[in-house]
């Protein structure tokens, strides 16, 4: 199994532009063969997040951005996302990695 780790600058707040840096990454992953992408800590939201975190819309951009990112990923290419999620629906919050494989979490 071949590994690529996406070198990325995550900026905080900026999901969409987050998750465009990574979907870049994984083209170039997919194009030299890799098999998984790793990506950074809180790659979605950017790191350190800090009184974000208080704000359920944000939250719930980075979870929504995961989920179309899954959809976006290259064919054959499965990758590990950091962001942030609630734990069983509501808070606290935790530091999460989603595994991206087929287009789903």
């Amino acid at each position: 199994m071949r590994f690529a780790l996406a070198q990325i600058a995550p900026v905080v707040g900026d999901h969409e532009g987050n998750a465009r840096a990574i979907l870049g990454a994984a083209l170039r992953a997919s194009a030299a063969g890799a098999d998984a992408l790793i990506t950074p800590e809180l790659a979605i939201c950017g790191y350190p997040p800090r009184d974000l975190l208080t704000r359920a819309d944000f939250v719930d951009q980075g979870r929504a951005a995961v989920e179309e990112l899954a959809r976006r990923m290259p064919p054959g290419l499965d990758a590990i996302v950091g962001f942030v999620d609630r734990v069983g629906g509501g808070r606290p919050l935790r530091n999460a990695a989603a595994v991206l494989s087929g287009g789903r979490i």
